[in-house]
């Protein structure tokens, strides 16, 4: 039984457990990093937006992230029609939370600035304002440096996907995660002389917002969308294989803003070849798709203390989703991002 928190509650109680676990359309759990009931380095708070053209054919993703070993931020250009990407990272060692990030992600700004780059995440009057200077960037043509400004509009009465939940070895480890779908984009990318233009009428950004306390080893599934169906504004985030999540799954159909809860969906993948054919599917037969491979954001890391290994796919979906309401929706050439990550952190 998924169990749905309704109304404003403290995340963690004196002993660092969370109060109340389970999932929400809003983010009603209040974060206070103080009362976590663990040693600095356990500690993973971060922020993450991906920028979609669904017409277009391209898209940008931009990563701040504090996992207490260290910060780290990324921007990454996405070419859909030459099937490649671009990215750049750049980290700080021993953070342990000087980036300073906000217990609430309906208000608070984050900045990250180092020789490569400088990135600034601003909430303002329903709106997320991303903002990247990047001019160690080079393109695959030589092109060196990017900019972006990019509005992202947030109705607040629009549904979104929250959870907290904690692990059954350990239940002062929890994750508190926020996932806000379907937000018109409004913006511009230059990168060297070229720019590239993001229109609130045909493209669509996704946040994930993740606050936590985490064990050491953890392997997750993640997908999401946003776009349009017929002209209406529709998305979902599917995801799991981390916490004990008896209380509540991160499985959600977003349409005209309202929410869809649903069960379990399952990924199925080729993990010898992440750019063979997906498949997805439900156990209630609510979300049934097949994923076609465009791109695989690949990457590894190995400090030693931390290490992970990730494949972020992008591609496009196929098949049908059911709504609370019974109706069926089919769902064609759809864009958007799948993942498997393992992290030792």
């Amino acid at each position: 039984m998924q169990h749905e928190i309704t109304a404003p509650l403290d995340l963690l109680d004196g002993e660092g457990r969370i109060t109340e676990e389970g999932w929400a359309r809003k983010p009603f759990w209040n974060y206070d990093r103080s009362r976590i009931a663990a040693p600095w380095h356990r500690i993973k708070e971060w922020d993450y937006y991906a920028v979609l053209s669904h017409d277009k054919g391209y898209g940008i993703t931009f990563t701040i992230a504090d996992l207490s070993y260290i910060a780290l931020c990324a921007v990454c250009w996405l070419d859909f029609n030459s099937k490649s990407y671009v990215q750049l990272d750049t980290i700080k060692p021993l953070s342990r939370g000087r980036i300073g990030f906000p217990p609430s992600s309906v208000a608070g700004d984050i900045f990250y600035e180092d020789k490569k780059i400088k990135t600034a995440f601003v909430v303002k009057d329903s709106r997320r304002i991303i903002s990247v200077e990047a001019p160690s960037f080079v393109f695959h043509d030589g092109s060196r440096g990017l900019a972006a400004t990019i509005e992202l509009a947030q109705d607040p009465k629009m549904d979104t996907m929250a959870i907290a939940t904690s692990w059954k070895e350990n239940r002062r480890a929890f994750y508190y995660n926020q996932k806000v779908n379907c937000m018109p984009a409004r913006g511009t990318v230059t990168i060297g002389s070229r720019s590239y233009h993001f229109s609130p009428k045909t493209d669509f950004g996704c946040l994930d917002w993740g606050r936590g306390n985490w064990t050491f080893r953890n392997r997750w599934y993640w997908g999401s969308a946003s776009g349009l169906v017929k002209g209406v504004p529709f998305g979902w985030n599917i995801g799991y294989g981390f916490s004990d999540r008896t209380s509540a799954s991160e499985n959600m159909l977003f349409y005209r803003g309202k929410a869809h809860k649903l069960q379990d969906v399952i990924f199925h993948i080729d993990t010898k070849d992440y750019m063979k054919p997906w498949k997805f599917t439900s156990n209630d037969g609510r979300f049934e798709m097949d994923f076609a491979p465009i791109i695989d954001r690949s990457s590894s890391m190995n400090l030693l203390v931390m290490k992970s290994i990730q494949h972020q796919v992008f591609g496009t979906f196929s098949g049908h989703v059911t709504l609370d309401d019974g109706n069926r929706l089919s769902i064609e050439n759809f864009l958007g991002f799948a993942e498997d990550v393992l992290n030792w952190w």
